[in-house]
């Protein structure tokens, strides 16, 4: 072999051992990981602000702080008025749950044994007590989490500086997001600049398109959500709209889960089956404008990542790393997709492919 051809098998090497071992760094400081992306996240999402506030003659650093002012106002107008009635909710919730579980045992369980009589798949009473005994326990392990939570001063102290951190790390990275970038491209091999600037504008594109028009999909969905349980009376309508809203990121599941709480809820508070016929006009409007409105305008069609690709990624990411999994899940199956597009479109070029003989 030529000196060329080994130095480009040490080079795919070094690439896929990097690869190794960025993921078992991932793996191993998963834990400590969740403010350094949350932060990435953000200062990714905010950095075309701050680029758009420079373009007007702001200079960088105050462009930053204007979106800071900003990003803090939102979430403080958020604070002030959901956060309470988000509480109210909770707690409602919370107080409510064993007449929630009584209405389970008492209307579904009885329907499944019914349904399945011949078969002996259910049993009601085997089921009501298996249910009792968990959700004893549930609340056992979750009174005792709690109390060891509020308890601990240095649980406390945790969480409350990786709150700190978040703020501290998106200022420092949107400081320095282009000398970053400068950085990583001297460090690219020369003959390869071109292909990867190509690769990274492409992944830029797809992620800043899916992330901002994602967010703003979120947030009309649970909009969508809140305001039409409202308005048909379901006094848990928030945190359900919300919940709903925050995870439709992943296809269908917000939709899933805002159903079976919402159709629940209405169930226990009003015992009319009616009422499912609004809870399934109101989701379903959601779904409608999803795909022919929100999707086209804001997200696009051309970022190419599939909803099947999509929750794999959200899946496996979490089965692989945890909470920080799903977090950098997207992001990396953006990426992946962007090579695979670019490796098919290398192997269609290749003499290889295009040989008919």
């Amino acid at each position: 072999m030529t000196a060329g051809t080994w130095g480009a098998i040490r080079g795919k090497v070094a690439a896929v051992v990097a690869i190794v071992v960025a993921a078992a760094l991932i793996w191993l400081l998963a834990p400590v990981l969740t403010p350094f992306a949350i932060g990435a996240g953000l200062a990714y999402i905010c950095n075309p602000l701050v680029l758009r506030l420079e373009r007007f003659g702001v200079r960088r650093t105050l462009a930053i702080v204007a979106v800071f002012l900003l990003v803090a106002l939102v979430i403080a107008l958020l604070v002030l008025v959901l956060v309470p009635v988000l509480q109210r909710q909770v707690v409602d919730l919370i107080r409510h749950l064993p007449r929630y579980i009584e209405w389970v045992q008492q209307k579904i369980l009885p329907l499944l044994g019914h349904l399945s009589e011949n078969y002996e798949i259910f049993d009601p009473e085997s089921i009501k007590s298996l249910l009792g005994e968990h959700w004893r326990d549930a609340g056992g392990i979750a009174s005792a989490t709690l109390k060891q939570i509020f308890s601990s001063g240095s649980a406390l102290l945790v969480l409350g500086l990786n709150l700190l951190l978040v703020p501290v790390i998106m200022f420092y990275l949107l400081r320095d997001w282009s000398r970053m970038l400068e950085w990583i491209g001297e460090q690219i091999p020369r003959r390869h600049v071109a292909t990867v600037e190509a690769l990274a504008r492409e992944t830029d594109r797809v992620l800043g398109q899916f992330f901002r028009g994602q967010f703003l999909v979120m947030l009309a969905l649970g909009l969508i959500y809140v305001v039409g349980l409202w308005l048909m009376g379901l006094n848990l309508a928030l945190v359900i709209g919300v919940i709903a809203g925050l995870i439709s990121f992943v296809p269908y599941l917000g939709v899933i889960v805002g159903l079976l709480l919402s159709s629940i809820a209405v169930l226990v508070q009003t015992g009319d089956a009616w009422q499912l016929i609004w809870i399934a006009i109101i989701f379903g409007f959601g779904q409608i404008m999803e795909q022919v409105v929100f999707q086209p305008l804001l997200v696009g069609d051309a970022i190419g990542l599939h909803p099947v690709w999509v929750i794999f990624a959200v899946l496996a990411g979490g089965q692989l790393f945890g909470f920080i999994g799903v977090l950098l899940a997207l992001p990396a199956a953006a990426a992946i997709a962007v090579l695979v597009r670019h490796f098919g479109r290398v192997w269609r070029g290749s003499g290889l492919y295009l040989d008919e003989t």
